[in-house]
């Protein structure tokens, strides 16, 4: 069984009623096969997502505690609201090593699940020594190419993968970044990842569920 999480991001196909569409398409999904699949949807959409029953992880957490932050997310916010945990570090929303640490201990603390994105090798042994519960390894240059990291770049999964469990061996790794197809999917857990992130191969696709479908092996 492999792990794997839908980023929606802000795409118009991932917002709204698009969103919970894809929602509904996942959880449908997910009672026909081993795999455990979650979705990232936006901080408006969570709740509602959140209310249809598949796990619901949040895409940005602020590293703050409760205060005079304007506009601000909490740990404690997503987690009211329904989620089972957040990103954290996404590559298009960096993080200072010191805040994803605040991030990893609040998340403890509260019971949320951390997935901490990273886009090297280097930065994924840092980030495993702080123990969160997922990193997920994402070259930034591949990042809504089509490109599969575990094709173009499969030494920077393997090595991330060996470099973690040296490390912490209860730290779980995902690979992101072109992950569209079944093959990809395999390739990434035949490299040693115990799933994947992904967003456009899902989300951007003209039939999400169908897309879905042929990730896990369905079709």
């Amino acid at each position: 069984m492999g792990v794997i999480i839908i980023n929606f991001k802000a795409y118009a196909e991932g917002c709204g009623r698009n969103a919970i569409e894809i929602a509904r398409a996942v959880l449908s999904i997910s009672d026909r096969v081993e795999d455990y699949i979650a979705v990232a949807p936006n901080h408006l959409d969570l709740s509602e997502i959140a209310k249809i029953g598949v796990d619901v992880y949040a895409q940005h957490v602020d590293p703050i505690n409760f205060g005079s932050h304007t506009g601000r997310v909490t740990a404690e916010m997503v987690k009211e609201k329904g989620a089972k945990g957040s990103l954290i570090n996404h590559s298009e929303r960096r993080l200072r090593l010191a805040d994803i640490d605040f991030l990893i201990q609040k998340f403890k603390d509260v019971g949320l699940i951390s997935v901490v994105c990273t886009n090297n090798v280097n930065t994924t042994k840092a980030v495993a020594v702080l123990e969160p519960d997922y990193v997920a390894v994402e070259p930034p240059e591949l990042i809504g190419t089509g490109i599969p990291v575990s094709k173009a770049e499969p030494e920077v999964v393997e090595n991330s993968v060996r470099a973690v469990k040296d490390l912490n061996p209860n730290v779980k790794v995902l690979c992101g970044a072109g992950i569209t197809t079944h093959e990809d999917y395999v390739r990434a857990l035949e490299l040693g990842a115990e799933g994947v992130l992904l967003a456009s191969g899902i989300v951007k696709a003209k039939d999400p569920k169908k897309a879905l479908e042929e990730l896990v092996g369905l079709r």
